[in-house]
């Protein structure tokens, strides 16, 4: 196996990157002479970037959950699974740490089982991360199209904002869109709170409202959906750590995310279904009266358009630090490595579009990728970070019977990541057939 020589000196020779990432040595070197110096995000801007990735899609979906289980249990739920999701990110930033040289979820898979768990671990996340991306242009379309009144054919409006997210993606380094970060949490901020406005002035009249809706398996675990997947962004926390100045303050970035998404979440979930009623629609801004819906959707337009960006940078990181890993071409403007990282960009946001004008299930298709990679990402994988260290890193079998009641959580943890790959598949698989029985499925390449 060939290592991995920096380059020195006015040469700045180039040899080929490892095949592996070393995990006990820092992702990115920082050098004076470096043109990009990735180690720049301070705690609050990570916070800030979580946010704008994750609570973005999140909150659209889950009064519908109140009507379908009713609203004691879907509150306690989305309750839960934020507590949940901050125990797991602890997980997660507790392994980070631990292996400086984890750039993203394929070198976790590589310290946890070797190059096949690597190899697995790298495609979900890529695919996950252009799914999110498809899913974001596809929220973007509907503001754009609920603005326009429908004035211009959709796949022109896709092709817009597909644009628009491409140049987000397009700087080298997070600290270039911490900025953004800002902006986007105060957009869906304020769209949220005149989302609520809008419902409270113009609550629908002999609305139903229920504590509790007795329901099937299915029905029931779509509603749970919603609350799992609204917390889906642990994916990128290995990337937007390695370009933290301080590591050990990330958990302060979860804190910040999870606080604010739980509370956030749960009061605009209650107050919008309290107004509406059982007849709540997915995404929840449908259901306002056509001038709300649009002041809604266009202030939450910026923060679908960051968050794309986020997601279809992340899709290009990932590859770009696999193939330029202790080269040259990570840290100095040169012709290849600014040729790769455009294509890189191009590609994510390319294959995103793709799939949202020529596939008509792919909204669909993302609840199917969320299952199966998300339900891991965000929970399953968590649990076997945990036992990996605390066997290897602190005594064997001796280390982790020395914490017995963690250790029942990690194997919880993995269990619930099991349970909701499984039951959110089916889930998604029913929906497409159902939706195919009803005629709901459109043509490819339509407006």
């Amino acid at each position: 196996m060939a290592s991995s020589e920096s380059y020195t000196g006015e040469e700045k020779t180039i040899t080929r990157p490892p095949a592996i990432p070393k995990a006990e040595t820092d992702v990115f070197e920082e050098r004076p002479d470096h043109d990009f110096h990735y180690k720049t995000l301070s705690w609050q801007f990570v916070s800030l970037l979580m946010i704008a990735e994750i609570v973005s899609n999140g909150m659209l979906s889950l009064p519908s959950a109140l009507a379908v289980v009713g609203i004691v249990p879907a509150v306690i739920l989305i309750v839960f699974f934020g507590v949940f999701a901050l125990y797991t990110a602890k997980l997660l930033i507790d392994f980070k740490l631990n292996h400086p040289g984890v750039h993203n979820m394929g070198d976790a898979g590589y310290v946890l089982g070797g190059p096949i768990p690597r190899e697995i671990l790298s495609s979900g996340t890529i695919i996950f991360a252009v799914f999110g991306t498809g899913s974001e242009l596809l929220s973007g379309q509907q503001a754009l199209s609920t603005l326009s009144n429908n004035g211009l054919c959709t796949i022109y409006l896709l092709l817009i904002f597909s644009v628009a997210t491409l140049i987000v993606a397009l700087p080298r380094t997070l600290d270039r869109v911490g900025w953004l970060g800002l902006f986007s949490v105060c957009l869906i901020t304020i769209s949220g709170v005149v989302a609520m406005i809008g419902a409270g002035v113009n609550p629908v009249p002999g609305r139903v409202l229920s504590a509790t809706v007795p329901t099937s398996f299915y029905q029931a675990f779509l509603a749970i959906t919603n609350p799992v997947f609204a917390y889906a962004g642990h994916f990128m926390f290995f990337i937007l750590i390695s370009e933290m100045k301080e590591p050990g303050d990330a958990m302060k970035a979860a804190w910040c995310l999870q606080g604010f998404s739980t509370l956030f979440y749960a009061v605009f979930a209650v107050v919008i279904y309290v107004f509406i009623g059982n007849t709540v629609a997915s995404p929840a801004l449908l259901s306002l009266p056509e001038s709300w819906a649009k002041a809604t959707f266009a202030i939450a337009l910026g923060n679908f358009l960051i968050a794309g960006g986020l997601y279809s940078h992340t899709a290009a990181k990932i590859v770009f630090v696999r193939y330029f890993r202790d080269t040259k071409h990570m840290y100095t403007h040169t012709v290849l490595g600014w040729a790769a990282w455009v294509a890189l960009c191009v590609a994510a946001v390319a294959v995103a579009f793709i799939l949202a004008i020529a596939v008509p299930i792919f909204s669909y298709l993302i609840g199917i990728a969320a299952s199966l990679f998300a339900s891991w990402y965000t929970y399953g994988i968590a649990g076997f970070f945990w036992l990996h260290d605390s066997y290897h890193l602190k005594g064997g079998w001796a280390g982790i019977r020395r914490k017995p009641g963690q250790a029942v959580l990690a194997v919880f943890t993995i269990l619930v990541g099991a349970f909701v790959c499984v039951a959110g598949t089916y889930v998604s698989i029913k929906l497409i057939n159902d939706a195919y029985n009803d005629g709901l499925v459109g043509k490819p390449f339509s407006c």
